[in-house]
């Protein structure tokens, strides 16, 4: 037995939501209180002295690209304030690699450019210009666009005949010739002749970024990836390596072999375990794809792409809820969301009709809601599963081309009073994991230069502490089906738990910007202590 004491530990346990020391027995925690937990031990325990810091349940993102993050480490970061910084990266990049290789970069963000460069659409020639030879691609940091040179095209037979694929855009010049950026469905067609990692490559790639994650403070993450990331945390998993608890979604594309197998949500063990099935209702805000009731308000023909409607989407919710399948179906703009909502409500009085169970369905990142739905997800059980950190991102794209409609764009405060269940994530590699950037974000709804002060954008909108920290831990456990062991610190739950020397209830919100756990421990076991 382990005893950590000299603590202010948040249990999230409403029996018992503060005490100063916990005992912990194997992977679980068998006690949670004060001096008297001391006091009755017996000699054998290890006792840990935690100089007076905070224990926090383990956090967990509830929305995040396990390959893409791990493998995205390795890539160029291109997140840059204007788009000549980001060419000077990728020539300085382009430098150093040996010839012929592909240079892969992410995060670059044109509507966040500076200068006569903001909102306006790169091209192939830009890249050209500094690497002609070599193929070059750039993930958005939307994940919902690319950005290749001419050499890339080539290499994907990408030419004037090549047509727009279902559900995607190939950007073109006044001459319809290819401009260099790939919209949705699109990017596939690039992305499929960039030479992939093998197995061994993946896994080692996801043992480093696991080791960045718990120095956030995650004990878990919800993953949405594809299978080669599933294959690659099965091996882990088998090897005694995975040190994570992992929920795994399933991509819409291999639901009639997850049907054929029988798989359903919560099959696995603790660590890994089945989630739901990914859908994917419409694009994003960046490059302007995500679905509208009203257009953009600067592209007065444009309302986005809608990928499917609500019938099609309750038709696979019924073959999926007819083997205990839940789905999570991303949708961002307003329209998508209302599609969304519709084919859930009709996808519900299917589970009642067949006695199937009432599963549970998510909606991934609800950036925008219509106020006549903004209700509708706490009133049939849905999970509101959204990303903080993107407001930080995102506000002002928001209001530039939404206008009012801003006004219930990540709306988290509308879906907590609406009684929906909230789970908080970060969706790297889009944004950064650490889940501290979540939560300032959350109880301030402010960028890391103050920005809007002194309240922060649409402030009604703000969470307290409590709320934002659920989010990440309960409400997470609760999306997962694990909330009878997961979430708190309370007798009988997994000693999943996270140190910092700096209470984010009693702190300056800003000072969570800065604010780095000092050691990570997942059922009992320190992973990570600096």
């Amino acid at each position: 037995m382990k005893i950590l004491y000299n603590a202010r530990i948040h249990t999230l346990d409403p029996n018992c939501p503060v005490a100063s020391v916990i005992a912990i027995d194997g992977e679980r925690v068998v006690a949670v209180g004060g001096p008297e937990i001391l006091e009755t031990a017996s000699l054998g325990a290890r006792r840990e002295d935690m100089g007076g810091g905070t224990i926090l349940p383990g956090l967990t993102d509830a929305h995040l690209h396990f390959e893409k993050y791990a493998l995205g480490l390795q890539k160029l970061d291109v997140e840059t304030p204007t788009k000549q910084a980001c060419l000077q990266r990728v020539a300085e990049r382009a430098a150093r690699l040996p010839a012929g290789e592909w240079l892969l970069g992410h995060g670059w963000q044109h509507n966040d450019w500076q200068g006569p460069e903001a909102g306006v659409w790169p091209c192939a020639a830009d890249l050209d210009a500094i690497v002609p030879e070599r193929p070059v691609y750039l993930t958005a940091k939307s994940l919902h666009a690319g950005w290749a040179n001419s050499e890339a095209l080539r290499l994907a037979g990408i030419g004037p005949a090549t047509p727009d694929p279902t559900n995607g855009k190939i950007v073109r010049d006044e001459m319809g010739r290819p401009s260099g950026v790939l919209l949705e469905s699109a990017v596939a067609l690039l992305e499929t002749v960039i030479p992939q990692p093998g197995p061994e490559a993946v896994e080692q790639a996801m043992l480093t970024a696991q080791q960045t994650l718990w120095r956030f403070g995650l004990t878990g993450v919800h993953d949405f990836d594809g299978p080669s990331s599933f294959r690659a945390l099965q091996a882990l998993d088998a090897g005694g390596a995975l040190k994570m608890r992992v929920v795994k979604s399933i991509p819409l594309e291999l639901l009639p072999q997850a049907r054929e197998l029988g798989l359903r949500s919560g099959f696995g063990n603790d660590r890994l375990r089945i989630g739901s099935v990914k859908v994917f209702m419409d694009g994003a805000l960046g490059p302007r794809t995500a679905a509208m009731f009203q257009p953009y308000l600067n592209q007065p023909e444009n309302r986005g792409i809608l990928n499917m409607d609500s019938e099609e989407l309750c038709e696979y919710g019924r073959r999926a809820a007819d083997v205990g399948l839940s789905m999570a179906v991303h949708a961002i703009g307003d329209w998508a969301v209302h599609e969304v909502l519709d084919g859930f409500e009709q996808l519900r009085a299917y589970e009642r009709e067949r006695r199937l169970p009432a599963l549970r369905h998510r909606v991934e990142h609800v950036q925008i809601i219509h106020p006549d739905d903004a209700p509708r997800l706490g009133r049939m059980g849905i999970i509101a599963s959204m990303q903080p950190v993107h407001v930080l991102s995102d506000m002002d794209a928001a209001q530039q081309t939404w206008g009012d409609r801003a006004r219930l764009s990540y709306a988290w405060r509308t879906q907590l009073d609406a009684s929906a269940p909230l789970a908080f994530g970060s969706d790297a590699p889009v944004e950064l994991p650490n889940p501290f950037l979540g939560l300032r974000a959350a109880v301030t709804r402010r960028r890391a230069d103050g920005f809007p002060r002194p309240q922060g954008w649409y402030a009604e909108e703000r969470l307290s502490m409590q709320a934002a920290l659920e989010a990440y831990t309960t409400g997470a456990a609760y999306a997962a089906g694990m909330e009878d062991r997961l979430g708190r610190l309370s007798p009988g739950y997994y000693a999943d738990l996270v140190v910092v020397q700096q209470d984010p209830f009693d702190c300056p919100p800003d000072d969570l910007l800065s604010l780095c756990p000092s050691a990570t421990m997942l059922a009992g076991e320190w992973l990570w202590q600096s």
